[in-house]
């Protein structure tokens, strides 16, 4: 192996111990998140309100876009990750009020 070989292997060493890093605190957010949505999802059901609010729904992919971009990430992606977690949270919401 050349010195440039092994330099190269020892830096993608580096970029997968953090890629696992922050997968990890993806998936501890997402938890977290996910303990508050429920939270949410059993006062709405105790009150009966919908499980569902469009307008703060909107409101919030429109935040996540900015941000997105903000941080140089692809505002698409970023909208599709949060499309995805909110229809998991309103199936949630729905299963709480049954």
């Amino acid at each position: 192996m050349t010195d440039a070989t092994a330099r190269a292997a020892e830096i993608l060493k580096e970029h997968r111990q953090s890629i696992d890093r922050l997968d990890a605190i993806l998936v501890y957010t997402l938890a977290e998140r996910f303990k508050h949505t429920q939270a949410v999802g059993k006062l709405k059901a105790a009150h009966d309100l919908p499980p569902s609010d469009p307008a703060r729904e909107a409101r919030q992919i429109e935040r996540l876009e900015r941000l997105a971009e903000e941080a140089n990430l692809d505002p698409e992606f970023a909208k599709k990750f949060l499309t995805f977690i909110i229809g998991e949270v309103i199936r949630h919401h729905e299963k709480l009020q049954k």
